[in-house]
């Protein structure tokens, strides 16, 4: 899926892209790349047409994963592109990514003048708050176990790409216990 086909499905419509009143670009990052690192003002919103994002965070001296993102989602440094202040979280592309990008200031003069791009963005701001919402929920909730099978039903083609410490570090657990948590989960 592309970012048109994304908003498109979104809004039910179909515009083309010269439609749209803002420029998407296609970005690739290669494996390892920082997208958006902590301190920098978020200029732009992505959409992944393939690969998977980090979001992580410092807290005092270790780095913790808040989420990943995957092939058909949006990703941005959210507080950071929304008031324009400096990133306290960081995106990494984890595997070579193709994303399509919105600049902040061309979508903001978009916002001025076309109520599809408003209705646009509040699907998706709504959508990142019950994604924000519901990872809470599962904190407080959730076994490391229950959070990462469901992770595992949701995305069974991306787990094998992404590092088994950062699962860990995702799920607020240690390597070896997720190791035990892998093999009941596969007996």
């Amino acid at each position: 899926m592309t970012f048109l086909e994304f908003y498109n499905m979104v809004l039910k419509e179909t515009k083309t892209l010269d439609e749209l009143s803002f420029p998407v670009e296609k970005v690739v990052f290669p494996r390892g790349t920082v997208i958006t690192t902590y301190g920098e003002i978020e200029g732009s919103v992505y959409f992944i047409n393939s690969g998977i994002v980090e979001l992580s965070i410092k807290s005092y001296m270790t780095e913790k994963i808040i989420d990943f993102f995957f092939e058909n989602e949006m990703v941005a440094s959210l507080t950071s592109f929304l008031i324009q202040s400096e990133s306290d979280v960081q995106l990494t592309a984890l595997m070579d990514c193709e994303l399509e990008r919105v600049n902040y200031h061309d979508l903001m003069k978009a916002y001025e003048h076309d109520l599809s791009i408003n209705k646009f963005g509040r699907k998706i701001m709504e959508g990142a708050y019950i994604r924000k919402s519901n990872r809470e929920k599962a904190l407080l909730t959730k076994t490391a176990e229950e959070i990462y099978a469901k992770m595992f039903r949701t995305h069974p083609q991306y787990i094998s790409y992404i590092p088994v410490n950062k699962i860990a570090k995702y799920l607020g657990i240690h390597p070896e216990s997720l190791s035990r948590i892998r093999k009941k989960l596969n007996s």
